[in-house]
């Protein structure tokens, strides 16, 4: 396991809107991608595959 030296720098779609709607925010966490709430970051969050994150949202592209 990749250990973090610095905290994950945390970015949040240029589709979000300020109006505090459904968002997620994404950060590089080395070998995977870290996927959190962004009206609560401090619930955690999910790390995903780089693959895996790749095919979600290719299937969201298409729908």
């Amino acid at each position: 396991m990749e250990a973090m030296t610095s905290r994950p720098s945390w970015r949040k779609s240029s589709y979000s809107s300020s109006n505090g709607g459904n968002c997620v925010e994404l950060a590089d966490l080395g070998a995977v991608v870290g996927v959190r709430d962004s009206k609560d970051p401090g619930a955690g969050h999910l790390s995903v595959s780089r693959d895996a994150l790749r095919v979600l949202l290719t299937d969201l592209k298409r729908s």
